[in-house]
């Protein structure tokens, strides 16, 4: 098997920089040891104008076999002569996918100790693979790199180049175009080589989520192929594949959120429900304390006193921040002493590479490091490690949450986590009228899978609350309308007397 990566210099950036990305030097050839057969790294050129890299993978069949992972295309092999005749050793698969995963392991997490600036920046690159299985043909290639801007070469490889009456076999010549970060690239090609292929050379186990996510983040989100890459990834498991895809959906949308919260906070400062993702909220605060006649508290800053008091008031020291988002409440929480331990999750790991980023945790004190985590993991899934804790808070994150998924939620925060106070606050629909920049109809945000008015809410925290043992109270969180009500709600719950005697 054999890829290249080429890149070009430009004024002040010699093209041997792609050195430092590999952490692979121009003028050594390396050799690595893999469980399939043996991995090269080597440079054919390598010059301040042009520089290619070479990743060149002999795959030994006889240890495949022996491995016991050597299953053929779709199971067992059709004979067992087929175990060692087949084309792995020439054409890319699961086999190159793993090889770049671990020659280029550091690239492909995006880091370079010694030019940490050259791993953001974007490189003109081209990336060649000579034999390329392709179940689609030349049409899926495309359909796969082109919408993550790559200009795309795929020329399908004839049976017999004597008789091309034969037809076209599966294979394809592939060359990809375009400025990308290399860890992107490296990224793309681990997911789509073994996606291309339709094939695994290795069981494929619950892990294989959170490898593809990891892979896929900030480019499987929106893309247009999704559900063939992922269905194709994971074998066609069905459990693991819509698990994937529901962890995806989430992280889309909080990834829109991230996207949108300035826009949103710059139309009407009071409007922001999403203030996990705006950035503005810090200001707001600032300018809350020198020139507080002249500008109302914003809605922000009054759901996050809101969820302040009720901890205070529950006597919580162990808190989870279910939603976390970039970390503005977990930043809150910090400076409140009563607060022995916040742990914040969310399924993107660029809102909580954000969070780590607002807090400074790389230069925070031991003492007050040791208070906060930050975990990835999605609210509608059961998670042992959020079992134990005082309280928990979902701000502004039901309604993002398809309705026939709140159940899973409901579960794995109320049935499994069980914390003893439960904070969720909540758009009210009805104080939509209120807003004179939003259409008459439209709900707060275009990623909000629904939002309730204040007796929908009512009945469903009282559902809630009477299924799992708790007590459900309601209040208000900004100016309380006569008319229309607040322009958020919240629900305090607490396990019931009798359950808590149950539990002791």
């Amino acid at each position: 098997m054999f890829l290249t990566i080429t890149t070009a210099g430009s004024a002040g950036r010699p093209a041997t920089d792609l050195g430092f990305l590999l952490h692979k030097h121009p003028e050594k050839a390396q050799t690595f040891s893999t469980s399939y057969g043996t991995a090269h790294v080597l440079y054919p050129e390598a010059s301040a104008r042009r520089c290619t890299a070479a990743l060149l993978l002999e795959v030994d069949p006889v240890a495949l076999v022996k491995r016991g992972r050597g299953r053929g295309r779709g199971g067992a092999a059709d004979s067992a002569l087929a175990q060692y005749v087949n084309d792995r050793p020439y054409a890319a698969s699961s086999l190159l996918a793993v090889a770049l995963s671990a020659v280029f392991r550091t690239a492909l997490q995006g880091q370079c100790a010694a030019r940490p600036e050259l791993a953001v920046q974007p490189l003109p690159l081209r990336i060649e693979v000579p034999a390329l299985p392709a179940r689609g043909g030349a049409e899926m290639v495309r359909r796969l790199f082109e919408p993550l801007g790559w200009m795309v070469e795929a020329e399908p490889v004839p049976l017999d180049e004597q008789f091309p009456a034969w037809g076209d076999s599966r294979y394809v010549r592939l060359a990809l175009d375009g400025e990308a970060r290399l860890a992107d690239a490296l990224r793309q090609l681990y997911v789509l080589l073994p996606v291309l292929d339709g094939a695994k050379h290795y069981w494929v186990a619950a892990d294989e989520v959170d490898k593809l996510l990891r892979a896929g983040e900030g480019w499987l989100e929106n893309h247009p192929e999704q559900k063939i890459i992922v269905g194709r990834y994971l074998a066609r498991r069905g459990a693991l594949t819509r698990q994937a895809l529901e962890r995806l959906e989430l992280a889309r949308l909080a990834e829109a959120d991230d996207s949108e919260a300035e826009e949103l906070d710059n139309a009407v400062d009071e409007f922001d429900e999403f203030d996990e993702f705006d950035e503005s909220d810090q200001a707001d605060e600032s300018a809350e304390d020198t020139d507080a006649e002249d500008k109302p508290v914003p809605l922000a800053v009054q759901r996050r006193d809101a969820i302040l008091s009720a901890l205070r008031e529950s006597g919580a020291g162990r808190v989870l921040d279910l939603g976390c988002g970039p970390g503005h409440l977990i930043s809150v929480l910090l400076k409140n002493p009563q607060f022995t331990e916040v742990v914040g999750v969310d399924v993107s790991m660029r809102a909580l590479q954000m969070a780590s980023r607002r807090l400074r945790l790389e230069r925070m004190g031991e003492r007050q490091a040791s208070r906060i985590k930050l975990l990835q993991g999605a609210l509608t899934y059961t998670d042992s490690r959020l079992r134990g804790y005082d309280a928990a808070v979902l701000s502004e994150v039901i309604e993002h949450v398809d309705p026939p998924r709140l159940t899973a939620l409901e579960y794995a925060v109320f049935g499994a986590a069980r914390p003893a106070t439960v904070i969720v606050t909540t758009p009210n629909v009805e104080y939509n009228v209120r807003w004179e920049s939003l259409p008459a109809g439209q709900v707060r945000h275009a990623d909000h899978r629904f939002e309730w008015n204040r007796e929908e809410f009512r009945t469903w925290a009282e559902s809630v609350a009477a299924q799992h043992g708790y007590t459900a109270e309601l209040r208000p969180v900004g100016p309380d309308d006569p008319e229309v009500g607040p322009p958020t709600q919240l629900a305090l719950f607490r396990i019931a007397n009798t359950t808590k005697e149950a539990v002791a």
